[in-house]
């Protein structure tokens, strides 16, 4: 009997942003970075697909928001919002942006809130 071994993401910019957030975990004692990790490291079939729809629903207006897997265009969204992910479809980048919020990969926000202060994980 063969045991199959686990590799994980194969994608570099995965494997990468992963192992930044695990960095910035230990590094700035923030263990909200530790469980986004933990979050993308799942196979890619598990990982979340959020739309627009939803995080208008759980936002105020100038929350800061990571999504650990990639956000749709679904919905509308009508408050200015940060929104961090692994990817975004072409219309919720138009849709966010229109709304006056920004678009940023997740790797960019451990970079402007490394402690992670007041960010919420949506999944």
């Amino acid at each position: 009997m063969q045991t199959t071994k686990r590799t994980g993401p194969t994608n570099i910019i995965v494997r990468k942003t992963i192992r930044a957030l695990k960095s910035a975990a230990n590094r700035n004692n923030a263990p909200i970075w530790k469980y986004v990790a933990e979050l993308i490291d799942r196979p890619r079939r598990l990982r979340v697909e959020v739309n627009l729809s939803k995080i208008n629903r759980y936002t105020q207006s100038g929350d800061v928001v990571v999504v650990p897997g990639k956000v749709l265009g679904a919905g509308s969204i009508d408050h200015p919002v940060t929104v961090a992910a692994l990817g975004f479809s072409r219309q919720a980048v138009e849709k966010i942006r229109a709304a006056g919020g920004k678009a940023v990969h997740i790797l960019q926000l451990i970079e402007e809130n490394p402690r992670g202060s007041r960010v919420k994980i949506i999944i």
